[in-house]
């Protein structure tokens, strides 16, 4: 605990937390070989009655899932493909890996789309498909419905990340525009064996949520995706032609995604293989390694980024004048997913603007630091993960010309921060499980 650099603890706590979730490791845990006894998890797959075995996949941890099972499976593997986030490929021997954009949908993501639909099509009763699902997953394996382009859906994710919507309300309105999301993979897969093994970036770990479910049973609705709409004014918004597709499925004249007790689920098996709770442990026992009382106030938290950063500090400073709700020295962590609604021009994303509020709210005060870093190694459109501020964060800002309450306004928050020299910087770390908040009060 004499430790002058505390934002050097901040920093060990988070990468304790995202090697506890590293893919390859979390794919062996739950997936073993012995002989011909295939096991995932509780279930076993005889693969002497198996014909074929695929891997396909989607997400910015699809590839190192996709190498685990290469590693375990080698020469059974028939063939594949995945599609990662650009800077996310590994080597892979058997399973083919393609590169797209992300959070915005981009043509390399509709081909692969396209590669996988028809590999799927072609797949029979004595086939068994493992499908390796990360976050990110969405955006990396954009499939436009009928009556619909790429430009669309590209269009409508913008407007839907920009106007602060959670990622289960943008997700629901993707499966609906999409032939692959909302269980329809499942159904494309039939009458093949399938089994899902997902890397879960969504609070609460909904499968219908992770990638917006191309594996599980869809619980929403045409009439629930206008309802989003209007939610946020986007109505009048969004490109006519997805208007107009979702106004067909209100009317019937579209099929909807397949709902529990279809067909397409009798031969599934979804197993989530990796979590932000998996992380959050590892974070708090690397704490107490330590030397810190550590609690984890919880790992779920949602809402507007700016209001939970507020909150933060209002128990850092409650620990320094209370010593509750732990006692000094402290670490109190947090997992999920905020959001933040663009008011400016500037670049950032949630985890950096968590940080800006924060300083705002702890300016002066002394012995504190609030970190926020995405395990995707990604925040935003920017290269950095995260930032961390303390009581002097907004001073030595201003010392270098920066006004941190207008660069906030202006959503401007990795401008600040490479300003003063407070960005995490951990470039793609292959995994997602949402986002992993510090409080330090040494």
């Amino acid at each position: 605990m004499n430790d002058p650099d505390p934002s050097r603890h901040a920093r060990e706590i988070f990468q304790a937390g995202v090697e506890a979730v590293e893919p390859r490791s979390a794919v062996l845990r739950h997936v073993t070989l012995l002989g011909d006894e295939l096991r995932v998890a509780g279930r076993a797959y005889d693969l002497a009655a198996i014909d074929r075995v695929y891997v396909v996949g989607m997400g910015k941890a699809a590839a190192v899932m996709a190498l685990a099972l290469e590693d375990l499976l080698w020469d059974r593997i028939r063939g594949g493909m995945v599609s990662v986030k650009h800077g996310h490929r590994v080597p892979l021997k058997r399973i083919q890996v393609r590169e797209a954009s992300h959070p915005i949908p981009d043509a390399a993501g509709v081909g692969a789309a396209t590669e996988m639909a028809s590999l799927l099509a072609a797949t029979g009763p004595r086939d068994l498909v493992f499908c390796v699902i990360s976050g990110g997953g969405s955006a990396l394996l954009p499939a436009p419905a009928e009556g619909l382009t790429l430009e669309d859906k590209q269009e409508t994710t913008r407007q839907l990340l920009a106007c602060g919507a959670t990622i289960q309300e943008i997700n629901a309105i993707r499966k609906h525009l999409s032939r692959l999301k909302g269980g329809r993979l499942a159904r494309l897969a039939e009458p093949s064996t399938l089994a899902s093994l997902v890397l879960s970036d969504v609070v609460g770990d909904p499968l219908d949520a992770i990638a917006s479910g191309p594996t599980v049973p869809d619980p929403t609705t045409f009439q629930d995706c206008l309802t989003i709409l209007a939610r946020y004014g986007l109505e009048r918004g969004i490109p006519e032609r997805v208007r107009r597709v979702l106004d067909r499925g209100i009317r019937g004249e579209l099929s909807e995604t397949p709902k529990p007790g279809d067909t397409a689920f009798e031969r599934t098996q979804n197993l989530i293989v990796g979590s932000n709770a998996l992380a959050l442990d590892a974070a708090r026992g690397k704490a107490q390694a330590l030397g810190y009382n550590t609690l984890i106030l919880s790992g779920v938290v949602e809402g507007e980024t700016r209001d939970v950063a507020r909150n933060h500090a209002a128990i850092a400073r409650g620990i320094l004048a209370t010593g509750n709700p732990v006692p000094r020295p402290a670490c109190v962590l947090s997992g999920g997913e905020t959001t933040v609604t663009i008011r400016g021009p500037g670049r950032g994303g949630r985890n950096q603007e968590f940080a800006l509020a924060a300083a705002l709210e702890v300016d002066g005060v002394e012995g504190v630091l609030l970190f926020s870093g995405a395990t995707d190694g990604t925040d935003g459109p920017t290269d950095a993960a995260g930032a961390w501020a303390d009581g002097s964060t907004v001073t030595r800002g201003s010392k270098a010309g920066l006004d941190a309450a207008a660069m906030l306004r202006a959503n401007d928050s990795h401008t600040f921060f490479r300003g003063v020299g407070d960005l995490l910087v951990t470039g793609p770390t292959r995994t997602n499980v949402m986002d992993l908040r510090i409080v330090l009060v040494p």
